[in-house]
């Protein structure tokens, strides 16, 4: 009985967890800004592109614009398969950026008017997962450029 009841328990609370994707609104992102900004949903790049690295983050605030900009730069002229996640609730972005690495000396940001922290994860050597924390809410547009490869976040 104890082994059944652990086993809903553990069974309802993944369920919690999970991203409830049939609510979440879920694009695909361009190769140009678009200035459609999301507190929420899911996004996607989709690449064949092998042997990808993080070289870089910058982030920049221009008073006039009214966002900030985050820049993930990459060691290629694209960008890898993505694979991101808004939730405004939790007041986080998370990108998994697949067939990539990161070097041991994680990029840091300089100081950010949304960016409560920024944080490199290297699931198993060929999957970097990016999470950024902000300190308010905020939404999003999200597009990459090439030539070099990029990944561009506007915070608005």
């Amino acid at each position: 009985m104890k082994l059944t009841l652990l086993l809903l328990s553990l069974l309802f609370s993944f369920e919690a967890f999970s991203q409830n994707l049939m609510e979440e609104r879920i694009w695909k992102i361009s190769n140009r800004k678009k200035s459609i900004f999301l507190d929420s949903g899911v996004f996607h790049y989709n690449s064949i592109l092998a042997g990808t690295s993080v070289v870089g983050v910058r982030n920049s605030v221009v008073p006039g614009r009214g966002y900030e900009r985050v820049v993930i730069d990459f060691n290629t002229q694209t960008v890898p398969k993505i694979y991101g996640h808004i939730s405004g609730k939790d007041k986080k972005i998370s990108v998994d950026m697949f067939e990539t690495s990161i070097s041991t000396d994680q990029p840091k940001l300089k100081s950010s008017k949304f960016v409560k922290s920024i944080d490199f994860i290297s699931v198993d050597g060929k999957t970097v997962t990016l999470e950024i924390n902000l300190k308010t809410k905020a939404s999003f547009d999200v597009f990459y450029l090439e030539n070099p490869g990029r990944l561009v976040i506007d915070i608005r």
